[in-house]
């Protein structure tokens, strides 16, 4: 198993910037990818930032230039910096990391979640 814990969510007026931390524990290994989620009320969970274990990132069109995905692999944490934060940004930001094991038949992937942390954006 693996366990995450999200901190750095807050209340923020249109325009300024937050860091989320992720920090994992536990069976970290064979981690294939980690991202960032969130999701607004009434809507469902979307992407929102990858990062691969070769260090490829990727966004959602909705912040690219505005967010940045990083990882500290000493210390098992992945962060999302955010800036430019606007209203349509108020959402609960969950934390994932995928384990992938490669079996003879394929590759099967894990998902493991955090328990979110709030981000609300002040107009």
């Amino acid at each position: 198993q693996v366990q995450l814990v999200e901190s750095g969510g807050g209340l923020v007026q249109a325009g300024g910037s937050l860091r989320l931390s992720c920090a994992a524990s536990g069976n970290i290994f064979n981690i294939n990818s980690m991202g960032w989620h969130r999701q607004a009320p009434g809507k469902q969970r979307e992407l929102v930032a990858t990062i691969s274990s070769g260090g490829s990132t990727n966004y959602a069109d909705s912040v690219k230039g505005r967010f940045t995905i990083s990882r500290d692999n000493d210390k098992n944490t992945v962060y999302l910096e955010m800036s430019s934060l606007k209203p349509e940004d108020t959402a609960v930001y969950y934390c994932r990391w995928t384990r992938r094991v490669v079996f003879v038949w394929g590759p099967q992937d894990s998902d493991y979640w955090g328990q979110g942390t709030q981000v609300t954006v002040s107009s």
